[in-house]
């Protein structure tokens, strides 16, 4: 269910990214558009600087805009993926030394386990004959 719901979220996320994505590029082809024009206008012979084209510098504020808005959710997306990760990571390392532990306690006790059964072994060994020296004697 959670992965129903994080698929949701993913291409929520996306249908987000393309309508951002295509306002950056609709902002880019304008942005060109009066940028080509302005390139194209005859040059006007001036004493000082020629005066900035107020629609180009309005075209690169929309545009920088956009770009924000479309980075800025991409990179709070990605910080969360990260995040996420990293907690993944986290646990997973935890997991990994709890499993190391388990096994080094099951393997401690299988070797006392076969101790044990050695002792018992040999013991009914040493029992098995005296008995029979008993009855041989």
């Amino acid at each position: 269910m959670n992965a129903h719901n994080r698929a949701e979220e993913i291409e929520e996320a996306g249908d987000v990214e393309n309508a951002a994505v295509s306002q950056v590029e609709d902002g880019i082809r304008e942005f060109v558009r009066n940028d080509i024009a302005y390139l194209r206008r005859p040059q006007v012979p001036s004493p000082d600087t020629a005066p900035v084209d107020p629609n180009a510098e309005a075209t690169v504020n929309n545009v920088n805009s956009l770009i924000q808005r479309v980075a800025g959710t991409s990179l709070a997306e990605i910080e969360k993926l990260i995040a996420e990760l990293e907690s993944l990571r986290d646990l997973l390392h935890a997991e990994g030394q709890r499993v190391q532990r388990e096994i080094s306690g099951y393997a401690q006790l299988s070797h006392a386990a076969m101790k044990s059964t050695r002792m018992i072994a040999d013991n009914v060994t040493q029992w098995k004959r005296a008995a029979d020296g008993l009855r041989n004697g």
